[in-house]
């Protein structure tokens, strides 16, 4: 199965300092029929004015990944981490038993972003934050684990969660293909261009909720960016 999630249909609010899109229901968006995709609870798209940003708030049992599409984001935490993720980076905070953060985007341009959140295995557990680049070329027609709780991925970031997120670039006319097991539930969105999946075409910024299938093609209809995430 390939369902197809157009950005148009996504919820949201625009708030001035954040325009943000919810692929799954979130904050005051809620729709029954998009509570989660597996292990995969948030896939949020947002835009983030100059010198602006989230201030400190909670969050307990969640893996929440940070995938930066332009600009960049300062992480700032009640562990006493601080960082500062940009274009080609990924930062991964394992909420665990409880931490405070607080992410603001003080750079003089917009930040776009996805974050993902994924339920983990195990409720509970030590609060940590990391973060690291990954290059786009490294990921030139492949797909490289960014973060995972996966055996054999030991240079993604880790989570608590048999769970992985993908990061590809793929050039117009290629395809990439990936294999998995037809009980995982795998949620594709490019970030940029325009995809073919089996026979479902995918828009920038779209999502893709797939299940059900052993090995999923990627046609790039557009040289395209692509995140993907496969969890239980």
């Amino acid at each position: 199965m390939i369902e197809l999630r157009p950005f148009a249909s996504l919820g949201g609010a625009d708030h001035g300092w954040l325009d943000t899109k919810h692929h799954f229901s979130f904050a005051d968006y809620h729709d029954p029929a998009r509570l989660n995709w597996g292990q995969l609870r948030v896939w949020n798209d947002d835009v983030i004015a100059p010198k602006s940003g989230f201030p400190p708030h909670g969050h307990r049992d969640m893996e929440i990944v940070t995938y930066v599409r332009s600009g960049a984001i300062t992480h700032k935490d009640s562990l006493g981490n601080t960082g500062r993720t940009g274009v080609g980076d990924v930062q991964v905070m394992s909420a665990g038993t409880g931490i405070q953060h607080a992410e603001y985007n003080v750079e003089d341009e917009a930040t776009t972003l996805f974050q993902l959140w994924i339920v983990p295995d195990q409720r509970g557990g030590a609060p940590g934050w990391g973060a690291r680049p990954f290059p786009k070329e490294g990921r030139d027609g492949r797909f490289v684990a960014l973060a995972s709780g996966m055996e054999g991925d030991g240079d993604a970031l880790p989570i608590r969660a048999e769970a992985r997120v993908l990061g590809a670039t793929v050039k117009a006319g290629d395809t990439l293909a990936y294999d998995t097991a037809a009980d995982r539930h795998l949620y594709l969105v490019p970030a940029t261009g325009k995809v073919r999946v089996g026979e479902v075409e995918v828009n920038a910024r779209d999502g893709a909720a797939i299940t059900g299938l052993e090995r999923i093609e990627v046609t790039a209809l557009e040289d395209s960016e692509l995140v993907l995430v496969d969890a239980r």
